[in-house]
């Protein structure tokens, strides 16, 4: 089981602190591509859709495809819009697990599997804890939302995902 988040290099928690990294969205043409929207930070965000009971539910993503971006994923980070979220991306499915150290949200984690079925969801994480959550499953997709979205739109083990890391 891998535990993802390490500690986080202090000058971007100086920045994050003094608000030069905020998470309202808006689009600014040329920060991430003419057609790209991009949050207030200017990091890319991309479309995802959860397929529930309820019906389907859009956000909009960053995307942690790297070792530094998965360690780093929402440390430090003020609260998710409700719209918003984060996709981790492993290159292979295994089992996974999540921390909450130095995030000061609490938030629903979502453990995805290659073909976009959610695996697993722990929700209403403990914000700025230890505690590891498993995946409880094979897993290569995390989305992490703020707690309680996951109720709120209906999203269960088997709805699926849909986002063009996912292969159906």
């Amino acid at each position: 089981m891998r535990v993802h988040r390490s500690f986080l290099v202090l000058a971007i928690g100086a920045l994050l602190s003094a608000g030069t990294l905020g998470l309202s969205a808006c689009a600014q043409p040329g920060a991430a591509g003419a057609d790209t929207p991009v949050d207030s930070a200017g990091r890319p965000l991309e479309p995802l859709t959860v397929v529930t009971a309820t019906g389907s539910h859009d956000f909009m993503v960053e995307i942690a495809d790297d070792d530094a971006e998965r360690q780093r994923g929402l440390m430090f980070r003020p609260p998710l819009a409700d719209d918003r979220g984060m996709l981790f991306q492993f290159p292979a499915s295994g089992e996974q697990a999540f921390w909450m150290k130095n995030t000061p949200s609490s938030l629903d984690i979502i453990y995805i599997a290659p073909d976009g079925r959610i695996v697993s969801i722990a929700k209403y994480t403990t914000p700025q804890s230890e505690t590891t959550y498993p995946s409880r499953g094979a897993a290569n997709g995390v989305l992490e939302l703020n707690a309680g979205r996951a109720d709120a739109i209906g999203a269960k083990p088997g709805d699926v995902v849909k986002h063009s890391f996912f292969k159906p």
